[in-house]
């Protein structure tokens, strides 16, 4: 099974933007933006997430990977 890889840590540090100006932009806790960034959540709040990307100018596909179970296989055989 594939599975969905949050990006928004890579995408943020890449555009050089603060947490700090997230946080205050979008109207998100520091817990909640670390948990996006650390890719640590199991349930995706969408109002949230467009915030972000209205914030960023940037799409869903830019934050948000879907990684196919192929890929994954790859990936443990080149370990």
């Amino acid at each position: 099974m594939g599975r969905i890889v949050i990006t928004l840590e890579q995408y943020r540090k890449e555009h050089n933007i603060s947490k700090y100006k997230i946080i205050k932009n979008c109207g998100v806790s520091a817990t909640q933006l670390n948990s996006y960034c650390k890719n640590q959540i199991t349930r995706v709040d969408l109002p949230v997430l467009a915030r972000i990307c209205d914030y960023l100018n940037c799409g869903i596909e830019d934050v948000l990977k879907y990684i196919p179970d192929e890929l994954e296989k790859e990936k443990d055989i080149e370990l």
